[in-house]
Parts: structure tokens; sequence; C-alpha cells
């Protein structure tokens, strides 16, 4: 068995349906992989999962009370493959997904993950193409980090990078790539392709996600390196957050003049985000939709990131 595919699962069963149908439709003899769907739907019907020709994919149950990382790591309990594909349960894979993402593991003796690009209409609206955008900010080179959605590397080093980390909520993907980045490279593939099915399409849906990803932004910190380019990433939400307050403090207790100059420090990282969003080559939106999706996004992850910091707390308290 070469690649076992690793699902975790939770409440949505169409677009896990159309995750494993994306993998049965493969360009790669059918007997050379493998599908593990970790879900903790108890009720889940396996018919949805199986192929044309009868393949089907193997159910792991999992209780509810564990995190999207202790259900990947027990899904590599139950694979066979020399390598594994970790995909989220709503990303429909370009056909040549397998082969093309062998190729490039393998293509670089210091090469040890590798990812392919996010996809989109056409017709997608505007949030999912800024999304789709900012995924694709590099491609075909070496990063630091790679999102959870579709990764795949050798056995060996998933158990040398010390599998997922269990005790985070979210976050999970950026601390293990970091790991995994300890032992070699991790590229970035257009060499194949998968469209995010499940990507934010409005900005107040997008919003609720983005307060429940920020919540273990600053947990996910602990027992890694952080590079001088994820800096800004902690620094722009206490920044905004700073100068919001100030603005509201200014305008009650000293002057107009302080709260304005207030706000406009706190708008100002806003505006240079989206700017440079907006100058990337794989941008195809207006400035005006990108700045309104940071007006959203960064005050979102404010929330979230404080709120996590808020829960860490109590919970170390009891």
């Amino acid at each position: 068995m070469q690649v076992s595919f690793i699902i975790p699962h939770k409440g949505r069963t169409e677009m896990l349906a159309q995750t494993v149908a994306s993998i049965w439709q493969q360009d790669f003899a059918g007997d050379q992989f493998e599908v593990i769907v970790v879900t903790q739907n108890q009720d889940l019907d396996n018919g949805l999962l199986t192929a044309g020709d009868g393949r089907t994919a193997k159910l792991v149950f999992q209780t509810p009370d564990k995190t999207i990382s202790a259900s990947r790591n027990l899904g590599v309990r139950h694979a066979k493959g020399d390598y594994l594909a970790f995909l989220d349960a709503d990303v429909e894979l370009s056909s040549n997904w397998i082969k093309a993402m062998l190729a490039e593991l393998n293509s670089a003796p210091d090469r040890v993950l590798v990812s392919a690009m996010q996809q989109c209409n056409d017709s997608a609206p505007p949030l999912e193409k800024i999304r789709t955008a900012l995924s694709n900010a590099d491609v075909d080179c070496n990063l630091r980090f790679l999102p959870g959605r579709n990764l795949l590397l050798a056995r060996e080093t998933f158990f040398a990078a010390g599998q997922f980390p269990e005790h985070l909520i979210t976050c999970e993907d950026y601390y293990f790539t970091d790991q995994v980045h300890k032992h070699g490279k991790l590229f970035y593939s257009s060499a194949a392709t998968y469209i995010h099915l499940g990507e934010d399409k409005i900005l107040g849906e997008m919003y609720k996600k983005e307060i429940w990803r920020g919540q273990s932004n600053i947990q996910s910190i602990k027992g890694r390196n952080i590079p001088f380019s994820e800096i800004p990433s902690f620094i722009v939400p206490v920044w905004i957050a700073f100068f919001a307050l100030m603005a509201v403090v200014s305008l009650l207790f000293i002057s107009v003049n302080a709260a304005v100059g207030c706000i406009a420090a706190a708008l100002l990282p806003i505006v240079i985000y989206a700017f440079r969003l907006y100058k990337l080559p794989s941008n195809t939106v207006s400035y005006w939709q990108i700045l309104k999706f940071y007006l959203v996004y960064f005050p979102a992850r404010i929330v979230g990131t404080f709120g996590g910091v808020i829960k860490a707390v109590e919970l170390k308290q009891q």
C-alpha cells in the first residue's frame, strides 16, 4: 500500500462525500491507496463513501471530545500506507493529485512535505476568491508552514515530527508543519490542485469561524521557533486592539483629534495588508472587497485570540 488518505470528520456529510469521491477518481492504481475517515458522527453511513467499483472507505469512530489532531493521529494507527495524505473533509482533489504529489515529494532529497495549490471557480464570490489568492501568495516554492487541508508526507517523517499536537484545538497544522520543517523542506505546488468546498463565502460566516480559528494562536507558539515573517501576525491584532481602545478613551477623556489619530493608527495595518493582497498577481478582487475582508478578519482574530487566552488561564486555574 503506497498512500493512506486520512480524513478527520465531524458534522456535514455532503462535502465529505465529495471529498472521498474525488479520491476514488484519482488517476492511480486503486489497490495502491486507501481512505480512512475518522468521524465523530456516530451514525455516518458508509454507503456515502463507496466508489462505483465497490471500494469503500474505512470508518474509524472518534469520541466527540477529541481534537482534530487526535483524529488524525488515530487515523494513522489504522493506516497501512508508506505515505500519509491528510485531507480536510471539505476538499475536492484534482484527478492527478496522488501522482503529482508523490512526484513532487520525491523530486528533491531534502523535501519532506508537499501540498497542492488551491483553486476556485470564476463564479466564486469575492470572499472565496480572496481566500484563494491568500493561499496562493507564494506557489511552487518552499514555505515554512502549510495548512492542513491537503498534505502528503512519508510515514517515518510523520513520526519523526512527533505527530499532530492533540492539545491544540486550532492552529495544529501550523504547529505540526513547523515540526516537520525541522526535518526538511515544505513545498507548495501547482502540479495538482484542490477546491476548498467549505471555503468562507460571506463575511458574517467568516467572522464566526475566525473567532474559532484564533483561539489557539498564542498556545501554538509554545514549543516552536517563531520566524520573523510570522511576527506581524501576532503584533497586528494587539496593535489594532490597543489603538481602538485608546480611540474610545481619547474620545471620552482627551479630545476628538486624539481619537481620530488613534483610529487612523488602528486602521493603518489593515490598509497595508489590503494593499499587499490587492497587488498579488493571483488576486482578481477589488481593493474595496479586500478592505472589507480585513475589517472583519482582524476584529474576529482579536476576539478569538484573547478569548483563547482567557480560556487557557481558566483551565489552568481549575
